[in-house]
């Protein structure tokens, strides 16, 4: 399956929707369009706790919100696989049995699973799982190769847009130490990137913090996700 001029075209119009909302929907919306899958989920991820929070799916039965689910991707292989090789995973059959928690198994006619990772570059932010497929059969390496490379465009696109509903609220540098506290970076790593100290970073954080409305920067990072790009 290869891209089309029309996928890539609409992945980029995603930074042009100016509603947050709106854009979460329009994520799954160009998604479904451009590949044969029945239906989309929605997560975001935190590397702080290895955590997979869901966002919003797509189903048969319309446009739901997921936010009830909330796993440490750590007990789901597949899903665990697809964010840290930053490949696009798919299982079916025993498979998907032995990879699968129990409640992502939600009926007898669905055995097969594909998690699509979402990335700023080399980090992963966020994924996008289907379990239902308008083809039946292997879904090829050459498939695989077109979901890989649709989660690393939308996180391309994504990643110029993410924090907008921030913008007037925090500095380019809070944003960035915020983000980068995000990714699960350390004080010394941020220091040593950035060509700044270690006090400066503690400031940034102790700024954002504040101005944010949170108690902790734990709290700080749930705040700006339910603001920023995937939330």
């Amino acid at each position: 399956m290869a891209l089309e001029p029309t996928f890539l075209d609409s992945i980029q119009n995603l930074k042009d929707v100016d509603s947050h909302e709106e854009r979460l929907y329009k994520i799954l919306d160009v998604y479904m369009d451009t590949f044969p899958v029945k239906n989309a989920f929605l997560f975001r991820y935190s590397p702080l706790g290895f955590i997979g929070e869901g966002i919003i799916a797509i189903t048969a039965l319309g446009l739901m919100h997921i936010r009830d689910i909330r796993d440490d991707i750590r007990s789901l292989p597949l899903i665990y696989a697809a964010l840290y090789e930053r490949k696009a995973k798919y299982c079916s059959g025993i498979e998907y049995l032995k990879q699968m928690n129990i409640k992502y198994i939600t009926t007898s006619n669905v055995n097969s699973f594909l998690a699509v990772p979402i990335c700023f570059g080399s980090v992963p932010i966020g994924y996008i799982c289907t379990n239902e497929f308008e083809e039946h059969g292997i879904i090829s390496d050459q498939q695989l190769a077109s979901y890989t490379l649709f989660g690393k465009h939308l996180g391309r696109t994504l990643e110029k847009t993410e924090g907008k509903e921030d913008a007037q609220l925090l500095s380019k540098r809070e944003l960035e130490v915020m983000k980068r506290i995000s990714w699960g970076e350390s004080i010394k790593e941020m220091a040593n990137s950035m060509y700044i100290s270690e006090v400066t970073i503690n400031q940034y954080i102790k700024t954002a913090i504040k101005k944010l409305g949170a108690m902790n920067r734990t709290q700080a990072i749930a705040v700006k996700f339910r603001r920023g790009m995937i939330s």
